[in-house]
């Protein structure tokens, strides 16, 4: 839950979320599939790189060095077992969005999602009103998935937020960190501040023209952006609680 590993997993699902939606969009304007992909994936590939080599330059200077390279290894790579879920949803955020939401905008396990997010989160009512000027094509109904995942992400990986804070202390008794512990949990913690009254209270929206919602960035805000909060939100819960000694 550092810094450098936080920043480093979420540049890579921010890309390959965003790779994913903009061949969607190459794909329903008429561009040929193997064509939007080679095209896409080969900027998504850069980007990915761009930010890895940044987290890592980060890492490796904040680490002394080499030494942040040689305790690399194999396993490191692997995902936790809530690290797999908050994947696992992601892919179901982008299902939804792309193929299910837009052809079942109105029946009635949808309408109930809707009513019970709208009642739930003020960000949906948020949005809700700024795709009044008549631009729904099922992202009302995408973003109540993706609240709803998110909060059944939180929920389940608050549960073992203290187990998590304990790895936090055992980790960084076995090397220095560039941050104090309580840095850390600041930085996360604002960042989970500031995410909860952009997204969750709906700030953000008032911001952003109608036209935002047709392009991928749209889609981030919709599909991805709840489901980083929520993330952000454990990471930071987790690093405050790392702080005491136990």
């Amino acid at each position: 839950m550092g810094i450098a590993r936080l920043l480093a997993k979420g540049w890579v699902v921010f890309c390959l979320f965003a790779a994913a939606h903009a061949v969607r969009f190459a794909v329903e304007s008429g561009t040929a599939v193997p064509a939007a992909a080679a095209t896409i994936g080969v900027c998504s590939l850069l980007f990915v790189a761009m930010g890895l080599l940044f987290v890592a330059g980060y890492a490796a200077a904040s680490d002394h060095g080499n030494a942040f390279f040689r305790r690399l290894k194999p396993r490191n790579f692997i995902p936790s077992f809530y690290g797999v879920v908050f994947i696992g949803f992601v892919v179901l955020s982008f299902i939804d969005q792309a193929a299910f939401a837009p052809n079942n905008m109105q029946n009635g396990p949808v309408d109930a999602l809707r009513a019970a997010m709208h009642f739930a989160v003020p960000g949906q009512r948020a949005l809700e009103s700024a795709l009044s000027c008549g631009l729904d094509g099922g992202r009302i109904f995408a973003s109540a998935f993706t609240w709803l995942l998110a909060i059944v992400y939180l929920a389940a990986a608050a549960s073992r937020v203290r187990l998590t804070a304990g790895l936090i202390r055992i980790e960084r008794a076995k090397r220095a960190q560039a941050l104090s512990p309580a840095a850390v949990a600041a930085i996360l913690g604002v960042a989970a501040v500031v995410g909860f009254q952009l997204l969750y209270m709906g700030t953000a929206f008032a911001f952003l023209p109608c036209s935002a919602y047709t392009e991928v960035s749209g889609a981030l805000l919709i599909g991805l952006a709840p489901l980083m909060l929520a993330y952000v939100i454990v990471a930071a819960a987790a690093n405050l609680l790392a702080v005491g000694s136990e």
